[in-house]
């Protein structure tokens, strides 16, 4: 593999190692290097090759995996005439490259996924920009617009997104059952995300009606219930809480079903929710189900604690602070107006 970086009437030093392999066109001119001499060193056969429109290799070998993901950022940049620069002391360490970051399956692979591909074995390279930016694939790069551009991590020196989104975006590209149940259990059961966060983006992807999708999501949230229930449990036993009534139906007398709750305390108008599912409504903002319900309660005079499964999973120290909101719920009751009358069913 040989290397050519050009010598330049601006100073290379600033630069990293990544940054002196892969430039724009306009970085390139900035270094003093003509389009003249970018097209004689990428002739057939040269030290330079062409990586995507506007984005050059500054060598002739493969492109590494960081390679590919910094050309796919560049590439973002160069349709807009763009130079990536180092932040300063008031802006994100983590937008180099504007608004421009890593989603889909690199993204996934840079999280520590196991069932995502690393960037160099990948076909294509999934780069989430703003929906004003009206960029087209090219190469390996496939851009994926939003409306709301969630904030980065940096990981291995580029932007990622957070990882719900960059799974949404992954299931979006996959066509088959198998890899999308790989992406959603490993996302959930590797404590990535909660399966709340998973369902609001796969909503807002547009990709949660689909067959493959749907199911292994359901699955997801029934196994991700069944052990927050388990661990609620252990909670109220450990924490010597009073014992409360298990998964019943509230209803108001001779009138509709308010909906079955994980936990109520009927003499101290308490009850415990375990959130899991965040559905998209119309109006395009994300409600759960749990909160619905508990907003109802509410005004009944019931006082509700919303508990995600991620919550009840933490350490000792996390589910002692939990406890104590529960305890101090059913304590002041006596300074609360008394509930509303409800009628309990078994669920």
């Amino acid at each position: 593999m040989s290397y050519d970086t050009p010598l330049s009437p601006r100073p290379l030093h600033h630069l990293t190692d990544i940054r002196h392999r892969v430039m724009t066109s306009r970085q390139l001119r900035e270094h003093g290097v003509t389009s003249t001499t970018v097209n004689e060193r990428c002739r057939p056969g040269g030290p330079w090759q062409p990586l995507l429109p506007g984005v050059y290799l500054l060598h002739s070998g493969p492109a590494s995996g960081e390679e590919r993901l910094h050309a796919a950022l560049l590439y973002t940049l160069a349709r807009t005439q763009g130079v990536p620069r180092q932040p300063g002391p008031q802006e994100d360490p983590a937008a180099p490259y504007g608004q421009a970051m890593i989603t889909g399956l690199a993204a996934l692979a840079l999280h520590g996924f196991a069932t995502a591909p690393p960037p160099a074995a990948l076909d294509r390279i999934e780069v989430l920009v703003p929906s004003t930016r009206r960029l087209r694939p090219a190469g390996f790069v496939r851009p994926v617009r939003a409306h709301t551009v969630p904030r980065p991590r940096l990981l291995a020196g580029v932007p990622v997104a957070p990882v719900a989104r960059a799974v949404a975006d992954a299931v979006a590209a996959l066509t088959q059952p198998a890899p999308v149940r790989a992406l959603l259990a490993e996302a959930v059961r590797g404590g990535h995300c909660e399966p709340s966060q998973l369902v609001r983006e796969l909503s807002r992807s547009r990709v949660l009606h689909r067959p493959a999708v749907q199911s292994a999501v359901d699955g997801l949230l029934a196994e991700s219930r069944a052990a927050a229930e388990g661990r609620l449990y252990a909670l109220v036993a450990e924490h010597a809480l009073p014992a409360p009534l298990w998964n019943v139906e509230l209803w108001l007398p001779g009138g509709p079903c308010l909906g079955a709750v994980d936990a109520f305390w009927p003499d101290h108008g308490v009850v415990v929710e375990i959130d899991t599912r965040a559905p998209h409504t119309e109006e395009g903002m994300h409600w759960s189900e749990p909160a619905r319900r508990g907003e109802r309660l509410e005004r009944l005079g019931v006082a509700v604690v919303h508990l995600t499964p991620r919550q009840l999973a933490g350490d000792a120290g996390e589910t002692e602070r939990h406890a104590a909101v529960v305890r101090t719920a059913l304590a002041s009751s006596a300074e609360r107006d008394p509930a509303a009358y409800l009628v309990v069913l078994p669920k």
